[in-house]
């Protein structure tokens, strides 16, 4: 699998993903309805506060990468935004709808156990069986043109493990309170004393955004100051 999102990156895709399947009247999405849907205050993790600046830069980065199409809509200047990402024809990947659920939901949520999948996917592909869920995780970790989940070690306290997607690479699956430092369980050798770079990225992209909104407030602030 040669795709590699950051972690602004995922959360854009996976946006995209669930407003085609839940809200398919109001897509594509404009950049306004876009940067909504990422800082979402429901079926997000982390809760982002994105400004527009930011998110239009990562979706032109997705559009580069021909992972998001740009069109307008007949009789407006409005630019849209679909995704590419699978099941359109022109991207690498075709997925189940139960699938693309659990995808879909790693990519706005991070990691989760099959039991909390279980609650979460039927608002986007329906559940005939309830086992399907562990079935379509292990075809996504075991797919030859994949992996695209992987199993973590359980955690104390849980007793399921939980699965994270592998669309940002290993290196941004966050860290178990344990790993961290903040468990019972003894710190590894050279671990990372924090958050997972993945995780790490997020926060980052939430500060910058914060700082531009601010900026650009100041801007604003400056610009009617002078016309007064």
């Amino acid at each position: 699998m040669n795709t590699h999102l950051s972690a602004l990156e995922a959360r854009l895709i996976g946006c995209l993903i669930e407003k085609a399947i839940t809200t398919p009247d109001q897509y594509p999405l404009s950049l306004n309805a876009l940067l909504n849907a990422c800082n979402q205050k429901s079926n997000r993790e982390p809760v982002l506060s994105l400004d527009e600046r930011t998110v239009q830069e990562s979706v032109d980065g997705l559009v580069k990468k021909h992972l998001v199409l740009e069109k307008s809509g007949f009789g407006s200047r409005v630019q849209k935004y679909q995704h590419r990402f699978c099941n359109t024809g022109f991207g690498s990947f075709e997925f189940t709808p139960v699938q693309t659920a659990i995808i879909c939901e790693l990519l706005l949520r991070g990691p989760q156990t099959p039991g909390e999948l279980r609650t979460r996917v039927p608002r986007m592909a329906e559940l005939r069986d309830p086992a399907e869920v562990e079935s379509a995780l292990e075809d996504l970790a075991t797919r030859p043109d994949g992996p695209f989940v992987k199993q973590l070690p359980r955690e104390p306290g849980r007793r399921d493990s939980r699965y994270a997607h592998l669309f940002s690479g290993e290196d941004a699956i966050p860290l178990t309170p344990a790993e961290a430092g903040g468990g019972a369980a003894e710190p590894q050798p050279n671990a990372p004393m924090s958050e997972s770079r993945g995780a790490l990225t997020t926060r980052v992209d939430a500060l910058e955004a914060q700082v531009a909104a601010l900026r650009q407030e100041l801007e604003e602030l400056r610009s009617s100051i002078k016309s007064s």
